[in-house]
């Protein structure tokens, strides 16, 4: 038998036992997001949109797009880019929609994301505390644009003449049965674990290999004068590129080494910061084509700098009070 059988061996036992339990909870997770989601649980948590809008000086029917974009950004977007196009709204209160829509877009990614796929990868305390970040940091930015709205936008901004062409309708119901909404739940369910799993099954594999056999700390040294600069750890550096690629990658990454190397606080701090350096790779991914289709290139290059420039300002506050020394 070949000396590094034991070896194997050995790691399979420590990985399989983690995996396993992190599967498992994804898979659950995942399932019931989609069954919530099934049954429009989002839609009833979207229903405070109203509330918003009017203090923004912005109409109730602005408050559908709102509504919309808790179970659809693409619907959502897509109602106020006709709202747009009609005249109803002006360039400047669609760009006061777009940022109020930050948090009810996020409360979709709670529901199909975070909370069925990251919370189980990072564990309970690290993933809440990474969650939170990210709900304040979504709030904040819609309560800007609360206050935009009320400082910025009066009647001139809004044509209801334009109102009656526009033919946008909130989402349609939904007359499934329970047994079909359940059954399309689950094959949803399927169609992720099928992505998820495996390659989180190789990463983690992968890194607690590293953390065995390498000393991540020793191995990153050459980080560290920089990385300490602002209280992160060497091991920071590698967690953020991979983070800056995949976020599940990254979350899989900085997993096997919490406690260890990083502690919840400098953990949330290392993913939102590989959350700004990631921002430069899903511009070109996902929010040029998705906003060019949207609006066209001129408002839409406009919707991706104002989006991209808000979430910088507050993941750069919330850094700034993750590391606070005495926190």
């Amino acid at each position: 038998m070949y000396p590094i059988a034991p070896e194997a061996v050995s790691l399979l036992a420590e990985v399989l036992p983690r995996l396993g339990r992190i599967t498992l909870f994804i898979t659950l997770g995942v399932f019931a997001a989609n069954v919530a989601v099934a049954f429009g649980l989002i839609r009833y948590v979207a229903g405070i949109s109203g509330y918003l809008t009017r203090p923004a000086n912005l109409p109730d029917e602005a408050g559908t797009a709102i509504f919309t974009t808790a179970a659809s950004t693409t619907a959502g977007y897509a109602t106020l880019a006709e709202y747009r196009e009609s005249g109803f709204l002006d360039d400047r209160a669609t760009l006061v929609a777009v940022v109020m829509n930050t948090f009810f877009g996020f409360v979709q990614h709670v529901f199909t994301y975070y909370a069925p796929v990251l919370i189980p990868i990072l564990g309970f305390h690290t993933g809440v505390l990474y969650v939170s970040f990210r709900a304040g940091i979504a709030l904040a930015i819609t309560l800007v644009g609360v206050v935009l709205g009320a400082a910025l936008l009066s009647e001139r901004n809004v044509n209801r003449a334009a109102l009656d062409d526009v033919s946008v309708e909130g989402p349609d119901g939904d007359e499934r049965s329970a047994r079909k909404r359940v059954r399309a739940a689950a094959e949803r369910s399927w169609r992720t674990l099928r992505r998820i799993v495996p390659r989180l099954a190789i990463i983690y594999t992968l890194v607690v290999a590293l953390v065995t056999y390498v000393n991540v700390e020793s191995a990153t040294d050459f980080a560290a004068p920089v990385t300490e600069q602002i209280g992160l750890p060497g091991a920071a550096v590698p967690v953020i590129a991979v983070y800056s690629l995949d976020t599940t990658a990254g979350a899989v990454t900085i997993a096997p080494l919490l406690d260890d190397v990083f502690t919840p606080r400098t953990a949330v701090a290392t993913l939102l910061l590989g959350g700004i350096v990631s921002f430069t790779v899903s511009t070109f991914k996902r929010s040029i084509p998705f906003q060019y289709g949207i609006w066209g290139a001129e408002f839409g290059t406009k919707v991706i700098v104002v989006n991209t420039v808000m979430k910088v300002v507050f993941i750069s506050l919330s850094l700034a009070l993750l590391l606070i020394p005495s926190w």
